[in-house]
């Protein structure tokens, strides 16, 4: 049976991370287990998760000490999956804009792959609850990501994906350099560069509903900057 590892990062998250986990365990698969990833929230999420852990052993969390950025999370998350022997690792957003229904046409799909991408750009695929300036900031970054790194994928800046365990053994985790959303940009194109099989699979994102986006101009600067590091560095 394969081991398979949801990661969670969270930040100021209650309002959501109980109901995601029972969502995400109610689908019922074997070898399923999740670890969130917490940056210390002041909201007390992770003060939640302790306390729901007690009662399934499929649950458990890491606390970081501070909020260091997404991708370092994400890192942080890989580790310690991959040393538990994990063999299917997935990335997931706390905030519901992942729906967990998608879980088993990941699991369908990475059989035949290395790497499955949700992606909101393929046919089926689509976004619910954004304004057109989020839209274009997207579509922008996405084609603007593609065209400067050559690559062949309609989403590059999606967060729902799942890795089988080789490809993120092969991409030096440690030499990765993104902290926050090119991150996704940085694993996708490293597991193209060293030959894995990469596949999408058409999903809805959804806005958040509670809680606040982290979403910021920041955010968009350092994606611009890091996709052309990533060019010279190719």
């Amino acid at each position: 049976m394969a081991k398979i590892y949801i990661i969670i990062p969270t930040y100021n998250e209650k309002d959501n991370i109980l109901i995601l986990i029972e969502q995400i365990f109610a689908l019922g698969i074997e070898g399923l287990n999740i670890l969130v990833v917490d940056d210390n929230s002041p909201d007390g999420t992770g003060q939640l998760v302790e306390e729901r852990k007690k009662t399934d052993p499929r649950l458990s969390i890491l606390h970081r000490l501070q909020k260091a950025g997404l991708g370092k999370a994400y890192l942080a998350g890989f580790t310690e999956a991959l040393k538990r022997g994990a063999d299917y690792i997935f990335e997931m957003d706390a905030d519901f804009s992942h729906d967990p229904k998608y879980i088993p046409e990941f699991l369908a799909k990475i059989k035949d792959y290395d790497l499955v991408l949700g992606s909101r750009y393929v046919s089926g695929g689509g976004v619910s609850n954004w304004n057109l300036t989020r839209r274009l900031i997207s579509r922008f970054g996405n084609s603007y990501a593609r065209l400067v790194l050559g690559l062949p994928l309609k989403d590059l800046t999606g967060g729902f994906k799942c890795y089988r365990r080789a490809v993120l053994e092969k991409i030096n985790l440690a030499d990765l350099s993104s902290v926050g959303y090119n991150f996704q940009i940085e694993t996708t194109f490293k597991a193209y560069q060293a030959g894995f099989k990469i596949a999408e699979i058409p999903i809805i994102f959804t806005e958040r509903v509670l809680g606040k986006s982290k979403f910021n101009l920041k955010i968009i600067l350092e994606s611009f900057w890091q996709v052309l590091l990533l060019r010279l560095k190719k």
